[in-house]
């Protein structure tokens, strides 16, 4: 669904007066949002960068992320507010993306805004892409059905407690190898005999 990115014609702040509801998508009625997609009644509050903060390295979060600060690494998210004077160098991936700063580097997003304040050099991926007038965008714009295809969310760490690994027990050294001896059996010939060890067959009659 495309989000309701729409000003109020008037400044409901200076004027004192409320904003007219508007028929939501759902039937029923709301108040219009100033800049900002729809937000969920079921959603909590976001996880804010604050403009004193400067991260290096990578963001996830399962919910919300509202940057104000520095960030030089990638963001991925649910839901990705980028401040006016906040700096990105890194990519966003999410399936909102609000832009009102400076972001070098791409976006990945199913709803991407691109406010009238943002600086932005990368390309977009998007389903639904909304730029509003004055914004500075410099890149590509590519729509594709599901921009965030192959960029897993981040996943909740399941503790898993190691199996007890008994000690390998060393097998005993080989046995050398016993051998049986047998001696030999020799047997001499007749002719070999002393003559006292020559067997007598008979006395010679002359």
């Amino acid at each position: 669904m495309l989000p309701n990115f729409r000003k109020p014609d008037f400044d409901a702040a200076n004027s004192g007066a409320m904003p007219l509801p508007t028929l939501s998508a759902h039937g029923g009625l709301g108040t219009p949002a100033v800049g900002t997609p729809h937000r969920g009644a079921d959603r909590g509050a976001p996880s804010i960068i604050g403009p004193e903060l400067i991260i290096s390295g990578n963001l996830s979060s399962r919910g919300d992320i509202q940057v104000e600060g520095e960030v030089q690494g990638d963001i991925h998210a649910t839901h990705v507010t980028v401040g006016e004077r906040a700096q990105i160098t890194g990519g966003i991936i999410a399936d909102e993306v609000v832009v009102r700063g400076h972001v070098m580097g791409s976006i990945r997003g199913k709803r991407v805004l691109l406010q009238t304040t943002c600086h932005v050099e990368g390309d977009v991926y998007h389903q639904t892409l909304a730029i509003e007038q004055g914004a500075f965008f410099e890149g590509k714009s590519r729509r594709t059905q599901d921009p965030t295809a192959g960029f897993a969310g981040p996943e909740r760490k399941v503790a898993v407690t190691p199996l007890a690994i008994e000690p390998e027990v060393a097998p005993p050294p080989p046995r050398a190898p016993v051998f049986e001896y047998t001696p030999p059996t020799v047997t001499r010939p007749a002719e070999a005999l002393p003559a006292a060890e020559q067997p007598h067959h008979g006395e010679e009659h002359s």
